[in-house]
C-alpha cells in the first residue's frame, strides 16, 4: 500500500545533533571540496561547471589509482601477489569509471566550450601531475617531463620519487625472478627512471608461463599466469581512457592545437603507440607457433 503522505518517518535511532559529533559532511570535508569550484568566465558561463567537475573528479579518481598502484608494488616486493592483485582489481574498475566519464563531458559542445575556453589561458589536462606519476608508475618512465612541474615544488618531488622507483612492471619481473622465473639479470639491474622497451628475451619466459599454466598439471604457474593477464587488462583499461580522450577532443575542438600548447588530438593519438607491458602482448602472437 502507498504511504498517505509520502514521506518516511525517521526511526528513532537516526543521529540528528552534530553539534559535538562528526558528520558525514565534517569527515568527508564537504566544505572544501564543495566550494572547490571557481569558474572563471565573465559572465560565469553555464557549462564552465560541468569542465572543472569532470577534470576535479578525474584527478580524485587518479590519486586513488596512484594510491592502489604504489601500494601493489609494495606487495610485489613483499612476494604478497594475493595482495597485489587485489590493488590492481581495484584501478580496473576506477579505470572504468574514468573511461565512462568521457560521456558526460562530451555533452559539451563545440559552440558551448568554445564560449569559455579562451579564459583557461595556458591551462591544459597536459600539467596533470597525478596522471604523469600514474603513466611512471606503470613503467612510461620520461624525466623531461619533471620541467613542466618546476614551479610547483611538491608536483616535482612526488614525480622525481615515482620516476626514481622501479615500475609496477619491474617489480613483477623481480617476483618472477625470486618466484624461479627466467628474468636476465640485465633486465632485473636496468635503470628504472627509463622508459620500458620491449624485451625479446622476456618474450620466451612468458610464452612459457602461458602454456605451462594451460596445461592439466600447470597448477603451480597459474599465479603467474593470472597476474600477467591483470596487468594485460591493466593496459586495455588504459588504452581505452587514451582513445576515448582523444575522441572526446575530436568531437568538441577538432583538430585545433590544445591549450597548454600541444597539438591537440593529434598529439592524443600519438600516446595510443605508447605501451606499459609490451612483452605481454607479443606473447600472444608466439603462443601455439611451432618452433
Amino acid at each position: 500500500m502507498p504511504v498517505e503522505n509520502n514521506t518516511r518517518d525517521f526511526d528513532p535511532e537516526i543521529v540528528t545533533d552534530f553539534r559535538e559529533r562528526m558528520s558525514y559532511g565534517s569527515y568527508l570535508d564537504l566544505d572544501t571540496l564543495l566550494s572547490a569550484q571557481h569558474p572563471v568566465s565573465s559572465p560565469e558561463h553555464h557549462d564552465e561547471l560541468l569542465f572543472i567537475i569532470q577534470h576535479q573528479t578525474t584527478e580524485l579518481w587518479l590519486k586513488l589509482v596512484l594510491h592502489e598502484l604504489r601500494a601493489a608494488a609494495e606487495y610485489l616486493r613483499d612476494d604478497r601477489l594475493a595482495p597485489a592483485l587485489k590493488c590492481i582489481a581495484r584501478v580496473k574498475h576506477i579505470q572504468r569509471t574514468l573511461t565512462e566519464q568521457w560521456s558526460v563531458l562530451a555533452t559539451l559542445t563545440p559552440t558551448e566550450y568554445s564560449q569559455f575556453r579562451d579564459v583557461l589561458g595556458h591551462a591544459s589536462g597536459f600539467q596533470s601531475y597525478q596522471y604523469r606519476a600514474v603513466e611512471f608508475a606503470l613503467g612510461n618512465k620520461n624525466a623531461r617531463m619533471l620541467s613542466v612541474f618546476e614551479s610547483d615544488p611538491d608536483a616535482h618531488s612526488l614525480l622525481a620519487e615515482v620516476l626514481a622507483a622501479p615500475s609496477i612492471y619491474d617489480e613483477f619481473l623481480r617476483y618472477l625472478h625470486r618466484a624461479g622465473y627466467d628474468i636476465p639479470p640485465d633486465i632485473l639491474s636496468r635503470d628504472v627512471t627509463q622508459a620500458w622497451v620491449l624485451q625479446p628475451a622476456l618474450v620466451h619466459t612468458f610464452r612459457g608461463i602461458y602454456e605451462q599454466a594451460g596445461r592439466d598439471d600447470g597448477r603451480e604457474h597459474w599465479a603467474a599466469y593470472e597476474a600477467c593477464e591483470e596487468l594485460v587488462d591493466l593496459e586495455d583499461n588504459f588504452q581505452l581512457w587514451r582513445f576515448r580522450h582523444l575522441k572526446t577532443v575530436q568531437r568538441i575542438i577538432g583538430m585545433k592545437h590544445g591549450t597548454g600548447g600541444s597539438s591537440g588530438a593529434a598529439f592524443l593519438q600519438k600516446a595510443l603507440d605508447l605501451t606499459f607491458f609490451p612483452e605481454l602482448f607479443a606473447v600472444r602472437t608466439e603462443i601455439g607457433v611451432r618452433e
